[in-house]
């Protein structure tokens, strides 16, 4: 029996051997997505059947809405979670209807990096014409200009309700601000605070609890507490959110409560609103 991989509107027909998911170049299915660790997940691909396995990511891996620990089995019709993207496995194609990208085992495996839409919206939109090197860092004033022209967009597509559009029209820039993060660079606070405002929206509007993770992932880089803006929108999100870290939210927390002495009255209301978050995230 043979399968097929469906990832927004590509089916990708899974030959058998391993099939690795993440936001790694060298993985059969790249996803520019700043939830997604290097290498996330692998499907095991036989004859018989097809099974998942969570590669020790940050965010783990959702089958039908489950987080997974070890490898599972797959059926035709589960619905697989990889950070923000969601993956439906199907039974492959009568061999005279097969449409799709043929993706064989790692050592001859076609690559194929999605979304792209992020990245060619944000080419064609740039003040300069020149292509991105992925090799080399862009500026921090770069940066802020993506999320300027990306950022109106998304905006629309949201007031429109348009979730997974604005999702794809902002996880390159969102991806870039977290892994320099990550890296332990230095990011402006001002585009932290874009990059956050951005990340609870989409937690609303998907509700996709890694979106509100991402946020807490940035303020605990920065040792600050959440603008007032940003976590009223992540009041909105717990309300819908699937689900969230809340250790992390929880060592967050406890990070900011060791520098409360040098808090001012301003900081200190808004470390109380990041306990109340706290106490809402723990009742779901």
């Amino acid at each position: 029996m043979r399968f097929r991989l469906r990832y927004l509107q590509h089916d990708l027909e899974l030959s058998e051997g391993q099939f690795a998911v993440g936001r790694n170049a060298s993985c059969q299915l790249s996803l520019d997505d700043p939830l997604v660790s290097r290498r996330h997940a692998i499907l095991y691909v036989s004859r018989d059947g097809v099974l998942v396995e969570d590669l020790g990511s940050r965010n783990g891996v959702l089958v039908n809405g489950q987080r997974i620990e070890g490898r599972v089995d797959l059926r035709a019709g589960d619905k697989i979670l990889i950070g923000g993207q969601e993956l439906t496995l199907l039974h492959a194609r009568d061999e005279g209807a097969q449409v799709g990208v043929m993706v064989g085992p790692p050592q001859a495996a076609s690559k194929l990096t999605l979304p792209k839409m992020a990245a060619a919206v944000r080419q064609a939109e740039a003040p300069s014409s020149q292509p991105v090197d992925s090799e080399r860092e862009p500026s921090m004033v770069r940066r802020a200009d993506a999320f300027k022209l990306l950022g109106g967009v998304a905006e629309k597509a949201l007031a429109m309700g348009r979730a997974a559009e604005a999702e794809r029209l902002l996880a390159s820039a969102l991806a870039d601000v977290i892994e320099t993060t990550r890296q332990g660079r230095s990011v402006p606070a001002s585009l932290v605070d874009q990059a956050a405002k951005f990340s609870a929206k989409l937690a609303t509007a998907t509700g996709k609890g890694g979106w509100a993770d991402y946020v807490i992932e940035l303020y605990a880089a920065q040792g600050r507490p959440c603008p007032a803006s940003v976590i009223d929108e992540l009041y909105q999100a717990m309300r819908k959110v699937t689900a969230i870290d809340l250790n992390r939210l929880r060592g967050y927390i406890e990070q900011l409560r060791g520098q409360l002495g040098g808090f001012g009255p301003a900081e200190r209301f808004l470390f109380q609103r990041l306990e109340g978050l706290e106490r809402l995230a723990a009742l779901r």
